[in-house]
């Protein structure tokens, strides 16, 4: 199989782009870099086509690695015909692969396997086209011996491999498998007993939906309720018409006598059902990972994208109630400067104390902004700081402490603060995160970060790769300052590693600030195909050349030194305004239009940090759920966003959800583009259940 012509078509590309797309990749460039600085070789395409490439590529390297392995099982057999191999080399599709190798494949010891090699296989032939049940019995007794000790174990062993090679029938298989397809119903059942034990469950505790009408959330939670044992799961297709494909299938070739209708039963019951129930679910189940891990994604994509508060002196309070809330105090560059405990809440209740630490600590430090972790007391520190800074210049923030004692024991973090508690590292990180989401989320495991639903029933490698690419994404379309950079942001940066990361700092350290993107080329390890890969996502400001604080690559700063050349200017002071048309298609035509576009676009407006401004969130007058009322007005802030909707931080503990029904008063397709998390948003509350504790909201109003 040509599989860049295949990719092609798929996508909808040339093939001649998808051949450079695949050339570049073997090269070891990165989509970052290519999607950046190759868009003439790939004619502009975007991040997201790269990776459809990349992936769809892998996908048929892998199909044909496994279509190749079953020609040389098959050969190694000597059953390989001329016939077979043909329809094997045509084949597109997984399943219908499989099908054909059936026949072929090393199995466990079967039913009709074992009848075969106690000589029955003669007898399963008779049946086939005998008509009569009378001759058929008066044979089966010439096979009484050995292991076979009466007519009715000959007759059963018989039907057993009659019911193997009607399930290997490759018409059958089509027919049985459409129909599971196209009119599968999942349903699922609570287990006798588990009533109390499966309550979380309780939506799927008589449960039944067409397999392609069912979400990918709840696939997951079906299959975690059967995982878990409290759920009965099962892929059910109208019988009747299940053995009427069979037996269409069965007496184009074979007698009709009763055994025969034994063999389809026996085949429909012990092999096709449970074997198309398995297919359908492993389906159901891989196309739900697809989707959640997409959400979990885009979820992760905007928690690092976030906007970040910038160069503040910042509070930062990690809370609690019987260990108390820690708190630490950061400059503007994020530096550690002291830390304290306060104990507000329960049981100690030392309200005025903390309140007093508190003040005497933003007078001392002209602290200009507080970061309140949203874990175990997080809602009541945080009303705490709003009362007490009430009228103050100083803005209080919730910030999501997903994975923050991840960070807490993490090699980085005893790196950084070897000599200070874990949980003093928490909190320091808590307030990090509030200046710069992106350069500190990134030293935790993108997994342990909490973003969506179901997260540790998905597939695990696939979900790491997922998040991987994203935090690629992100730090490369943000861009790394190369003098302030921490390794762990440093190392997600296009062709670099935790390895070179770490060299890049201690060069810093041990030889200053760097002046020059060019000085990267002396870090040990820095070869020059990871220069290339890495340079123009490293920015240095107020470097010796001014192209270093651009996203303009090191390789075309002689481009733009041309431009200047035949406009007269310096690379300073460019000014693309006062430049003629007849020098920059003068240049289009020696190096490209695009290349050129993206020089112009750049020199125009530098690229600088793309992330909004922080806004601090308005607060409501409520405390708890039971202030809740239906018809209430609310302001809150989104914190999760899944396939079926919005939660919502409303400033109790639970957060609302605002269902994907009620968030646009007309169709959402795509829920991204009506929210974003931390996005602000007005909700209306239309349900309250304080059994158990959740909030229905609408953004209709």
């Amino acid at each position: 199989m040509d599989i860049q012509s295949k990719v092609g078509k798929e996508l909808n590309l040339a093939e001649g782009v998808v051949y450079k797309v695949f050339a570049l990749l073997d090269e070891g460039a990165t989509i970052p870099f290519i999607a950046r600085y190759r868009k003439e070789l790939t004619k502009g395409l975007d991040e997201v086509q790269l990776i459809q490439i990349k992936e769809r590529r892998s996908y048929w390297e892998t199909f044909n690695a496994r279509k190749d392995s079953i020609l040389k099982s098959i050969e190694v057999q000597e059953k390989l015909t001329d016939a077979l191999r043909q329809k094997i080399e045509a084949v597109q599709l997984l399943n219908e692969l499989e099908d054909l190798y059936l026949p072929y494949k090393k199995k466990r010891q079967s039913k009709g396997q074992k009848a075969i090699e106690n000589g029955l296989k003669p007898l399963a032939i008779y049946i086939q086209k005998s008509h009569r049940n009378s001759d058929i019995e008066d044979k089966a007794y010439s096979y009484v011996s050995g292991k076979i000790d009466n007519q009715k174990d000959a007759l059963d062993g018989a039907v057993s491999i009659l019911s193997e090679w009607i399930s290997e029938n490759l018409w059958i298989r089509d027919r049985l498998r459409q129909q599971f397809q196209k009119y599968g119903v999942a349903t699922a059942k609570v287990k006798k007993g588990k009533s109390q034990e499966a309550e979380k469950f309780k939506d799927y505790f008589d449960f039944s939906e067409r397999i392609h009408r069912m979400a990918a959330h709840r696939v997951l939670a079906v299959f975690r309720g059967e995982k878990e044992g409290l759920l009965n799961f099962k892929i059910e297709v109208d019988e009747d018409r299940a053995y009427d494909n069979i037996e269409r299938g069965v007496y184009r070739n074979y007698a009709s006598n009763s055994y025969v209708d034994k063999a389809i039963t026996e085949s429909y019951k012990r092999i096709l059902q449970p074997n198309f129930e398995s297919e359908i679910k492993k389906e159901l189940k891989e196309k739900a990972d697809l989707e959640s891990i997409e959400v979990f994604a885009e979820n992760l994509k905007q928690l690092l994208l976030q906007s970040p508060l910038g160069a503040k002196n910042t509070l930062a309070i990690d809370p609690g109630f019987r260990t108390g809330c820690k708190v630490a105090v950061l400059n503007t560059n994020g530096d550690f400067i002291s830390h304290t405990t306060i104990y507000p809440h329960p049981p100690q209740n030392k309200t005025h104390e903390a309140e007093q630490t508190l003040l005497s600590l933003a007078d001392k430090y002209q602290i200009q902004a507080i970061a309140v972790g949203n874990g175990t007391a997080g809602i009541e520190t945080e009303r705490l700081c709003r009362k007490l800074f009430k009228g103050v210049d100083i803005q209080v923030f919730s910030v999501n402490e997903a994975g923050a004692s991840i960070y807490s024991a993490s090699e980085i973090a005893r790196e950084e603060f070897g000599d200070l508690d874990l949980t003093v590292r928490g909190a320091i990180s808590i307030g990090r995160r509030l200046m710069d989401p992106l350069a500190e989320l990134v030293k935790i495991d993108a997994k342990s970060i909490g973003v969506g639903q179901y997260q540790h029933d998905v597939n695990q490698p696939l979900l790491r790769q997922k998040l991987d690419d994203v935090v690629e994404h992100c730090v490369n379309h943000v861009g790394v300052e190369l003098n302030t950079a921490s390794y762990a942001i440093l190392s997600h940066v296009s062709g670099l590693g935790e390895s070179i990361a770490k060299n890049i700092v201690a060069f810093r350290e041990k030889n200053g600030d760097y002046s020059e993107r060019k000085q990267l080329l002396k870090v040990p390890k820095m070869g020059k195909k990871t220069y290339q890969q890495a340079a123009g996502f490293l920015r240095i400001e107020g470097g010796i050349n001014a192209l270093d604080n651009t996203i303009i690559h090191p390789e075309t700063y002689g481009v733009v030194e041309e431009l200047c050349e035949l406009n007269n200017m310096s690379v300073r002071n460019v000014d693309i305004q006062k430049c003629s048309m007849e020098s920059i298609k003068h240049l289009e035509e020696k190096y490209g239009k695009l290349t050129i576009a993206f020089i112009l676009k750049e020199l125009r407006k530098p690229t600088r940090d793309p992330r909004a401004p922080l806004q601090e969130m308005v607060s409501n007058q409520i405390e708890k759920i039971e202030d809740l009322k239906e018809g209430m007005l609310l302001t809150g802030t989104v914190n999760n966003i899944t396939n079926f909707g919005a939660f919502v931080n409303i400033g109790i503990k639970e957060s609302g959800l605002v269902h994907v029904s009620q968030i646009s008063d007309s169709y959402v397709s795509n829920i991204y583009s009506h929210v974003q998390l931390n996005q602000q948003v007005r909700v209306k509350v239309i349900g309250v259940d304080l059994q158990r504790k959740r909030v229905q909201l609408t953004m209709i109003l």
